[in-house]
C-alpha cells in the first residue's frame, strides 16, 4: 500500500525539499502552505501521515494539531512535527495536542522515511 502524506509549512523550498523527498521513497504527498491550507488539505487528501511545521501564519502548527485532531477521523492519522524547534516545552506543547513523533530541521531523509514507517505502522503511536 502507498501511504499518502501530507506535508504542511510555509516554507516554499522545504515543501519542495518534502516533496521531493517522500515521492523518491515512494509515497503519494500533498502540500498545504500553512495551518488553515493543511485543514482544507487533510480533509480532501485523507492522509495516512501528516507532516507539519510548527511557526507559520494564519493556523500555526498546535493550531493545526488541535483542530485536526477534533475530527472524529483524523484521531487515528499520525501527526509528526517537523521544525526548527527543540525546547521540551515545545515537544510536550506539541505531544499534549496530539502530535505522534517530533522530527528537528534540517531533516535527514532516511529518519524521516523511518519515523513515517514507524507512526504509520503503529497507527501514531511513537
Amino acid at each position: 500500500m502507498t501511504l499518502q502524506v501530507l506535508a504542511i509549512d510555509d516554507s516554499r523550498t522545504m515543501r519542495n525539499l518534502l516533496s521531493a523527498t517522500l515521492s523518491v521513497a515512494g509515497y503519494r504527498v500533498s502540500l498545504a502552505e500553512d495551518g488553515e491550507d493543511g485543514l482544507a488539505k487533510f480533509d480532501e487528501s485523507d492522509p495516512d501521515v501528516v507532516i507539519t511545521d510548527i511557526n507559520m501564519p494564519r493556523l500555526d502548527g498546535f493550531g493545526f494539531i488541535e483542530a485536526a485532531r477534533s475530527r472524529a477521523r483524523s484521531r487515528v492519522v499520525p501527526i509528526l512535527v517537523l521544525t526548527t524547534e527543540s525546547a521540551p516545552e515545545l515537544k510536550a506543547r506539541a505531544r499534549e495536542a496530539g502530535a505522534s513523533g517530533w522530527i528537528v530541521k534540517p531533516f535527514d531523509e532516511e529518519k524521516l522515511v523511518w519515523a513515517i514507517e514507524r507512526v504509520a505502522a503503529t497507527g501514531g503511536s511513537s
